[in-house]
């Protein structure tokens, strides 16, 4: 079953789920999946923000407020949200993206506390670079494309594919496709003022600002 929908609003959101129950049933398992980078800073356009807002996070409550019900009544439901490491740590060259994917991180957080001891199971995938039109129409605003492939391996959708399918299977709530990504978030946590002065040499050295 393919639908075409605008999961920029909560209607599209809602399309894309009666579709898929009046064809396939009710929903098991939820992928919050299609995310946007746009912008660069805070003075961008109000449309950038708005945009990556609504898909970035605002798709991930809408598809949740109309899951949720059924899951809960049912004592069980999976929902999987797509964010990204940059919503672990940061993303060089865009602050709606790492504004927006940081949420996404935090309403997975908040479902998985609020309602798994109702049968909710919860699974956030943050991966690094991954061999995406995204990436590689460097889509990601002001260059961050040029550090993300400059930091790490860029995976093929194929074997995040792979790591997602038994992480799921094992009920993992954080999925790290890129597993130095765990070690970055560690060293941010034990010395945030170190990791953000790596950080802006990262951005010296791969942007030169």
């Amino acid at each position: 079953l393919s639908v075409a929908a605008d999961i920029s609003t909560e209607a599209g959101n809602v399309d894309l789920i009666e579709a898929a129950r009046s064809h396939h049933g009710e929903i098991d398992l939820f992928f919050a999946n299609a995310g946007v980078a746009m912008g660069t800073d805070p003075m961008d356009a109000e449309g950038a923000w708005d945009t990556s807002f609504a898909v970035n996070l605002h798709a991930h409550r809408w598809a949740a407020r109309h899951l949720l019900p059924a899951w809960i009544e049912r004592g069980e439901g999976y929902f999987c949200s797509t964010a990204s490491a940059a919503g672990l740590l940061a993303q060089i060259g865009s602050a709606p993206y790492s504004v927006t994917k940081h949420g996404a991180v935090a309403f997975a957080e908040w479902l998985a506390i609020t309602y798994g001891a109702r049968g909710l199971r919860v699974s956030c995938l943050c991966p690094q670079g991954v061999n995406t039109d995204m990436l590689n129409s460097d889509v990601v605003g002001g260059g961050g494309g040029d550090v993300v492939r400059a930091v790490g391996t860029v995976l093929e959708p194929a074997e995040v594919a792979d790591i997602v399918h038994d992480a799921i299977v094992e009920e993992r709530f954080l999925i790290l496709p890129h597993p130095e990504v765990g070690d970055y978030l560690r060293h941010k946590g034990d010395d945030p003022a170190r990791w953000i002065s790596g950080m802006q040499r990262l951005q010296q050295r791969t942007l030169g600002l």
